[in-house]
């Protein structure tokens, strides 16, 4: 449902047509497979970093390709999205929450040996912020990185951590001082560090996305291997939260429009009484009112994509438009499985795995309550 655009050019239709490419060529024909199976394949990370998929917004010096704005992110993701898997997108591009700490203030060292290979689809990267103890409340984080000459011995856990399975290098939120936002700091975990173990998770949805707790017991972990200044790790994940949930409110848009265009040809294909589902007024109507929401988000998305790409913070706008895109999702893909009827609630079907997932969206990143709160806030009230 591509529309004419100022903020598209034709380097991003290029991207575009690379994409859906790949995503026809690598991702449909094994998408159920990889579901069942709960995970996706490490040949995925280098297929997807040789069609160039991986390295886009990072620096070229580091394998990546350097790009002028977000929108080429919002192609990337609006083609992913049509293989109908939430897992596939979160799972496979991990590493865009992951790695963008390292890359924006991380040593050329650490840019070396944990940005480039994980680009290159050689290496998996993984996010661990949450806690079993809480979710967005990153100022009161429990996981301790004790000092102990060139290491810092980390004790606690993590939740919810995508590809955290699979995962080389964790990007870890540690505290390392007092209480506080100002006793954060962000450690470079590697997979194989003794006294690290994981537990996979078994979720709603997001089948194919690796999903795990990690326990640290006395982990080991090098000094060399913290990214930025002790105790200044808040700020960078402040700054990765906002850009994640733009992109968040991206996957929300392209799933949404992947339910309006598989409950469209749906209800032009299905004859009931004698005639297409799509001559019933009623049906029209549904359609209508979810292009209508799926268009008001894309235009608030584009807005304050290109915000961000002009270097603008509007941190109380991207908390509102992820509450905006996700519930507009939630209410498409229900009146999608509306539409589809009994065959939506097969397994198979795109709608009935996207209406299984919405719910991650809207939680993941900083739940609808905590971005009313952040935006009300963010605005003076």
């Amino acid at each position: 449902m591509t529309r004419t655009s100022p903020f598209y050019t034709e380097e991003h239709e290029a991207l575009r047509r690379e994409v859906r490419r790949f995503v026809e060529r690598e991702v449909t024909p094994n998408i159920e497979r990889w579901e069942a199976a709960g995970e996706l394949p490490r040949a995925l990370h280098r297929r997807a970093a040789e069609a160039g998929l991986l390295q886009i917004s990072f620096p070229s010096a580091y394998g990546g390709v350097e790009v002028p704005d977000l929108f080429y992110m919002i192609v990337v993701t609006e083609e992913l999205a049509r293989a109908g898997s939430g897992g596939l997108i979160a799972s496979l591009m991990s590493h865009g929450i992951a790695t963008p700490p390292i890359a924006h203030v991380g040593t050329d060292e650490q840019k070396r040996r944990f940005v480039a290979p994980v680009l290159a689809g050689e290496k998996v990267a993984a996010l661990a912020i949450t806690e079993p103890g809480g979710g967005s409340d990153v100022a009161n984080l429990q996981t301790r990185a004790r000092r102990d000459g060139e290491h810092y011995v980390v004790s606690g856990s993590k939740t919810f951590i995508t590809s955290g399975m699979r995962a080389d290098f964790i990007t870890t939120a540690v505290r390392t001082g007092g209480d506080g936002m100002g006793g954060v700091s962000l450690l470079i975990i590697e997979g194989d560090t003794p006294g690290l173990t994981r537990s996979p998770l078994r979720k709603m949805g997001w089948w194919c996305s690796d999903t795990a707790t990690l326990y640290f017991d006395e982990c080991r972990v090098p000094v060399a291997n913290r990214i930025g200044p002790e105790n200044q790790g808040f700020m960078a994940i402040m700054l990765n939260f906002n850009q994640e949930r733009l992109m968040l409110s991206a996957q929300a848009w392209a799933f949404a429009t992947v339910c309006y265009e598989e409950a469209l040809a749906y209800a032009r294909e299905r004859q009931t009484f004698g005639r297409p589902l799509i001559r019933n007024q009623v049906i029209r109507h549904k359609l209508i009112d979810m292009r209508m929401r799926i268009d008001a988000v894309k235009a608030n998305l584009d807005l304050l994509a290109w915000q961000v790409s002009n270097k603008q913070m509007p941190v109380a706008e991207v908390c509102m438009l992820k509450n905006l895109a996700t519930e507009t999702l939630e209410w498409v893909a229900g009146e999608a499985m509306q539409v589809f009827g009994g065959a939506g609630y097969l397994q198979g079907c795109k709608v009935e795995r996207i209406y299984r997932e919405t719910k991650v969206l809207t939680i993941g990143g900083g739940s609808r309550e905590v971005m009313k709160d952040l935006a009300a806030r963010q605005m003076g009230y």
